[in-house]
């Protein structure tokens, strides 16, 4: 009798002889999700920009009407005036997210994204030869660099696609194949999903005038059509060639360049701001030596993005992207130099030929699926996540005040910061509306003006109230604006905490009790 057994060689024995270990790149892609989102307060992190609020609504209502929104739908100061919703589809992903799991799907949603376009970076560089040590400082460099843009808004797909479509670009400069023709439907999907789309745009013009400058003139036939190609699947997108009209007209704008914050430069104060002055500098001078090289493309794209983020720190991400592979490179090749001259058995020589082999483990396949969800389970929040960070938004007092927010006596006009007016989209939508909120593009700078002036506590605060009718003012404790309030005898000071506190105009206050007062007696 035999005492050794054996699998049976059936055909599920043979796939599972046949399975491969996971990939380098499936274990970091795991492993940086469990480092960067295993805190709780990583998750809330996600959430700190209320813009989100009326991504999730606007989403929702593109479900409800089966259309795209052309006039406005949040505000009484620019009722039903046209609207672009240029991130529509990434709304409508967001709005399906929330509708099966809350604000923790749309976290989770987010970091999933986030950590898959850094590990496709990552796969990029090994791609390139730059072995595992370089290829994982530089990786980590950029999500510390951009992690001041980790938010859950819709820009997220375009660091993932800004990603992978300067990935395709370099593979074919280097062999030419049909996969580069991918980037056309990409460029449709892309104009659905985010307004980056003009940075690739940007970019396939830089691609144009490198390849000129480089005289490859088959190179410069072949991505003019592309460039041409994707341009006009842009256009693809409910609102055709006015959507590129309006986002240029936004970027353009210097109200918007001078008020909203995340256009204007960095502030180098933060570990991570500290991280990008690091690589900004390293970028910038390894990108002269790749121009000298007649690199002209690499050298140009890094160049040209160290520039825009110096002018606008939304554009960190993106320079984060087109630079890495241009220090990477030029490390690699440093590191290269050394271990040829060093011995055998020298540490540089060691670690070099143990990153390079390593290195060649970047598939990304069914393990990086498995890994990932085994993942995003350990790291997903217990009890999940209820509502915005009461440390960002007047959770509390809204949450308190709900009977003056949304009276029975009618819809009240409220007074509050555009970060607010979000939240407050995103919690009594459509029962609501609000005075100007994150969409700064629409309301311009007119009404934008008014709302600075409201911010500052500007003395034509009196004409801005009655212009626009307020009612009640939900403001930051630190407005001066509602040391204003607290000694006009017209504004009653009805709620208060650490955050907030609450004004209702005393007219209205009356009318309110009224009203609740007849309901109560009522019945209602």
């Amino acid at each position: 009798m035999p005492n050794t057994y054996s699998l049976p060689r059936t055909g599920l024995a043979r796939w599972i002889k046949g399975v491969r270990a996971p990939s380098l790149t499936e274990l970091v892609f795991a492993q940086l999700l469990l480092v960067k989102f295993g805190a709780a307060q990583s998750w809330s992190a996600l959430l700190f920009d209320g813009d989100a609020g009326w991504h999730i609504r606007t989403g929702a209502s593109i479900l409800k009407a089966g259309a795209v929104p052309v006039r406005d739908l949040f505000s009484f100061s620019r009722p039903d005036k046209p609207w672009f919703a240029w991130e529509w589809l990434a709304d409508v992903i967001f709005a399906l997210l929330h509708g099966w799991g809350g604000l923790t799907a749309v976290a989770g949603f987010t970091a999933v994204v986030l950590c898959f376009s850094a590990v496709l970076l990552f796969c990029w560089l090994l791609r390139r030869g730059a072995g595992l040590w370089i290829s994982l400082g530089v990786m980590l460099a950029a999500v510390s660099a951009s992690s001041v843009h980790y938010l859950a808004r819709p820009h997220i797909f375009s660091l993932l696609l800004f990603t992978l479509a300067l990935w395709i670009v370099d593979e074919d400069r280097r062999r030419a194949t049909r996969l580069v023709w991918t980037l056309v439907p990409l460029s449709a999907l892309w104009a659905n999903l985010h307004g980056g789309f003009v940075a690739w745009l940007a970019t396939l013009a830089i691609l144009l005038g490198a390849t000129a400058a480089e005289r490859n003139w088959t190179a410069l036939r072949r991505y003019s059509w592309l460039a041409a190609l994707c341009a006009g699947a842009t256009l693809v997108n409910p609102y055709g060639w006015r959507l590129h009209q309006h986002i240029v007209s936004f970027l353009g704008s210097s109200w918007i360049q001078d008020n909203v914050q995340e256009f204007q430069s960095p502030h180098f104060r933060s570990e991570n701001m500290m991280v990008f002055a690091v690589f900004l500098l390293a970028g910038c001078a390894l990108a002269w030596r790749t121009l000298a090289r007649d690199n002209y493309f690499e050298g140009a794209l890094a160049l040209l993005w160290g520039l825009a983020s110096l002018r606008s720190a939304r554009h960190i991400p993106l320079y984060m992207i087109a630079a890495s592979p241009v220090v990477a490179s030029q490390a690699a090749e440093w590191w290269a130099g050394i271990s040829a001259r060093s011995s055998a058995r020298s540490a540089a020589r060691i670690f070099w030929d143990c990153g390079q082999e390593l290195g060649r483990s970047r598939r990304l396949g069914v393990w990086g699926l498995a890994l990932g969800a085994l993942c995003l389970c350990l790291v997903w929040p217990k009890i999940g996540i209820a509502d915005f960070p009461d440390s960002q938004f007047p959770v509390a007092a809204v949450a308190r005040n709900l009977d003056r927010l949304v009276s029975p006596a009618g819809m009240p006009r409220i007074l509050t910061s555009d970060q607010w007016a979000d939240y407050l989209i995103y919690r009594l939508y459509p029962r609501q509306r609000v005075f100007f909120d994150g969409r700064s593009d629409f309301y311009g700078p007119a009404i934008g003006g008014d709302y600075k002036d409201l911010l500052a506590g500007a003395r034509r605060w009196p004409e801005l109230f009655t212009r626009y009718g307020f009612e009640v003012a939900l403001l930051p404790v630190d407005w001066p604006l509602g040391s204003i309030l607290e000694r006009d005898p017209q504004w009653q000071s009805v709620y208060r905490d650490e955050q907030a506190v609450l004004f209702v105009r005393r007219p209205f206050q009356l009318k309110l009790g009224s009203r609740t007062a007849e309901c109560e007696e009522s019945g209602g």
